[in-house]
């Protein structure tokens, strides 16, 4: 197709697919003429993913490159290509520390153990490197501060509920769908979906409250 076609089926604009180009988020298409190229279906889905990560994710152009690359990395492999794109692994997972020597080992991080006792408690495989363990230590952290702390019982219980939100999300990728498109979609329903599952979770506290209260 050409670049006018792309920016139709892609809804990216000519000018934003040429930076993008530019910028190497984009591979160069097959050059036709002096100033024209063909662009196909594997450049539709990486500049659908890469419109994913800039204006939903929220990424820098850099960042977006930096996620590409390791997607390239790990190419075939779904579940790593799933957990760079939605920032549950970091790009930068394998990189040796910096310096001659290793850094000497950092303070536990805020309710890390009690993180790390709710996943073994639930059998769940999840890596020491995922960006959620800190933010839900430091929300268990803040809300022990505050008088609030949930006990283990009760955080268990949003876990579970949290497991099976996560099997709804992975049942709506299709299996056998190029993984860039895959990514992408997990993306966006990740991202996109969030406000409405909190929506959902106010109108379904209303509810309860209601009925409780007659």
């Amino acid at each position: 197709m050409r670049i006018s076609e792309l920016s139709r089926r892609s809804a990216v604009p000519t000018a934003t697919i040429k930076y993008y180009l530019r910028e190497g988020l984009l591979p160069p298409g097959r050059a036709t003429a002096a100033t024209q190229a063909e662009y196909d279906e594997s450049h539709l889905r990486r500049l659908r993913l890469v419109r994913a990560l800039i204006g939903v994710r929220g990424l820098s152009v850099s960042a977006t490159r930096e996620v590409l690359g390791a997607v390239a990395e790990h190419a075939g492999e779904r579940h790593q290509v799933l957990g760079l794109v939605l920032g549950a692994r970091p790009v930068d997972e394998d990189a040796p520390a910096p310096g001659p020597a290793p850094e000497p080992a950092p303070e536990p991080a805020p309710g890390a153990a009690e993180v790390d006792a709710l996943i073994g408690a639930l059998g769940w495989e999840v890596s020491e490197y995922a960006p959620a363990r800190a933010a839900l230590g430091e929300t268990l952290e803040t809300l022990r501060s505050l008088g609030a702390a949930l006990d283990p019982a009760t955080l268990r219980g949003y876990a579970e509920l949290a497991e099976r939100t996560a099997v709804l999300d992975l049942d709506q990728l299709d299996p056998d769908a190029d993984p860039l498109e895959q990514a992408e979609r997990a993306l966006l329903r990740t991202v996109l979906l969030e406000p409405a599952l909190l929506a959902l979770r106010r109108l379904a506290q209303e509810n309860e409250s209601t009925r409780r209260g007659g």
